[in-house]
């Protein structure tokens, strides 16, 4: 059986924020855990619906599963159902706690050994703006991107060379108080350690107790070939430090391509618009048209019209992710002239005398459309 879409599954849309996510996942878990439905059918339904509610929580609430769902679909993070009632399933009050902590000042759970709160550390975002030729051809840019960083003079413990951070004693390290209030197990933040589950008695003067420090790093980003706009490259533990030596987070890298006087590019195509004479549209001839890898020719059969689109076979890009080379597509236009002096003038004039002599043969689909008129007046008795 095909699996439901993990939107679909929570009730929200697909551009959901992560407090949306929440409340959507609140709303769920609320329903279908199995400690409120003890019936033996209500009990196996609830089970199976927890258990997908849990699952598209976990793939959208995470940045880079998300990512992959959205681009991919469940192939892209192929995660398994969690198990069974008392074994894959959380209890019901951890999961009241875990989902919901901020609302009551809480962030997650504790350390589990009277040990400080790790926290992974933040993702960054980078805009990088790129020009058509270096997007196609890739490059290496070196980028300066404001972070926050380990403090190595306390080594990330917020406490003073020589000390350490005691374990707090209201919490026992946990971070987080329970409250019992009838059926539900309620955590909050420990409002004496707030939720660190330590206390540092003689702050590092480095960092003033926080364990980081905010400078600018100085990055070296690849950039491969045939990258588009909106394409991200992810650099791993170059985001903020984490808290109490916590892992990094990770810097997303986001490439936007300036618009180029020439070309345009869709998908591995790459378009431009070619302006020619008239005499060269009626004669023919053959033009010199840049590439992104040197100059061809184009060649202008006699009688061409504008508009016309000519394709240079692998002319265009190379994609990101693979795939065959695409195509460069020049578009014609015939340019009329302008600010003609009288002797022009009279000349055209006598061109376009003998041209009328020659009708259908020189313009046929002018001959066409008129015939067109014609008949659509008479029939109309205009």
């Amino acid at each position: 059986m095909s699996k439901r879409d993990y939107y679909e599954v929570l009730g929200v849309s697909k551009n959901a924020s992560e407090a949306e996510l929440k409340k959507a996942y609140r709303r769920q878990a609320m329903k279908h855990h199995p400690d409120r439905n003890t019936g033996d059918d209500d009990a196996a339904v609830a089970e199976g619906n927890f258990k997908e509610a849990k699952e598209a929580y976990e793939v959208l609430s995470d940045a880079q599963k998300r990512a992959a769902y959205d681009q991919f679909g469940h192939a892209g993070v192929n995660q398994p159902m969690g198990g069974g009632h008392g074994g894959g399933a959380e209890n019901f009050s951890d999961i009241f706690g875990d989902v919901f902590g901020d609302i009551f000042g809480g962030g997650g759970r504790g350390g589990q050994g009277g040990g400080p709160r790790v926290q992974r550390g933040s993702d960054l975002r980078y805009n990088l703006e790129l020009n058509l030729e270096d997007a196609v051809a890739g490059t290496t840019v070196k980028i300066r991107v404001p972070t926050a960083v380990t403090c190595k003079v306390c080594s990330g413990s917020g406490a003073k060379k020589g000390t350490s951070p005691k374990a707090c004693s209201t919490c026992g390290g946990q971070g987080q108080v329970r409250m019992q209030q009838g059926f539900f197990s309620v955590q909050q933040t420990c409002p004496r350690c707030r939720g660190t589950g330590t206390l540092i008695e003689s702050p590092c003067t480095a960092c003033r107790g926080q364990g980081r420090v905010h400078e600018h790093k100085t990055l070296s980003v690849k950039v491969p070939p045939g990258v588009d706009n909106g394409d991200r490259i992810r650099l791993t533990g170059e985001g903020e430090a984490g808290e109490h030596g916590g892992p990094p987070g990770d810097l997303y890298v986001q490439v936007a391509v300036k618009e180029h006087a020439i070309f345009t590019r869709e998908d591995n195509h790459l378009f431009c618009e070619v302006p020619i004479s008239i005499v060269t549209a009626a004669l023919g001839g053959e033009l010199q048209v840049p590439t992104l890898d040197g100059k061809v020719i184009l060649k202008i059969p006699a009688g061409t019209q504008t508009a016309k689109v000519f394709r240079m076979r692998n002319k265009g890009v190379v994609p990101v992710r693979g795939g065959p080379q695409g195509d460069l597509l020049c578009r014609v236009l015939v340019e009329t002239p302008v600010n003609l002096t009288d002797k022009q003038k009279e000349l055209l004039q006598q061109f376009d005398e003998t041209v009328k002599e020659g009708g259908e043969r020189h313009h046929p689909k002018s001959s066409s459309w008129l015939g067109g008129v014609k008949s659509f007046i008479e029939k109309m008795g205009f």
